[in-house]
Formats: C-alpha cells, sequence, structure tokens
C-alpha cells in the first residue's frame, strides 16, 4: 500500500476526474479555495485533502453519486482566523486606552 502523498498537479488532475474545480472542492470541504491553490507553492497538498480528492474521483469514475454524502453532513463553515467579537482581542477583553491625557 502507498503513502498519501500527491503532487499539486495529480490533485487537479484528480478533482477533474471527479468532476470538480479547487473552488467547489473548497466549498464541499468547508475551506476557502485559497487554502487549497496555495498548496500548488508548495508541490503537493496534504495527505487528508490528497486521500479526500483521490476517494471522490475514484466513486465518480465508478459512477457512485457522493453529493448526498456532504447533503447529509451539511455545512460547517470555519470562521475566519483571526476574527474575533468587538472589544475582544484573542478571547481576552481589551482595555479602553486614554489617549489625550
Amino acid at each position: 500500500m502507498g503513502g498519501c502523498r500527491l503532487t499539486y498537479d495529480a490533485f487537479i488532475t484528480e478533482l477533474n476526474r471527479a468532476g470538480l474545480t479547487v473552488r467547489r472542492f473548497a466549498t464541499l470541504m468547508c475551506m476557502q479555495p485559497n487554502s487549497i491553490s496555495n498548496n500548488k507553492k508548495k508541490g503537493e497538498v496534504p495527505a487528508h485533502l490528497a486521500v479526500i480528492a483521490s476517494l471522490l474521483s475514484e466513486m465518480a469514475l465508478n459512477d457512485l453519486d457522493f453529493h448526498p454524502v456532504f447533503a447529509r453532513l451539511g455545512p460547517n463553515p470555519k470562521k475566519a482566523r483571526g476574527a474575533s467579537k468587538t472589544g475582544k482581542f484573542a478571547r481576552e477583553r481589551q482595555g479602553v486606552l486614554e489617549l489625550g491625557k
């Protein structure tokens, strides 16, 4: 059994076989498209994305519709990094700055 390494170009090939674009794959994975396309610079994709893309490709090649699986899971978008409630910084309450005194 081989490893879970996949070049970015091979990853794109797997997505194409599954009938997916990077943008659509990112949406299914509740990720930002840039988070996936940034892997092009590295030349490889993380193992979990490689496995998922390969499985989706194999399902599509065998006429198995993977869309009901994602529909059943439902969307679970991630909160953008650095996003916080107003008046808070890194979960800590921000103090009031007194300027001009």
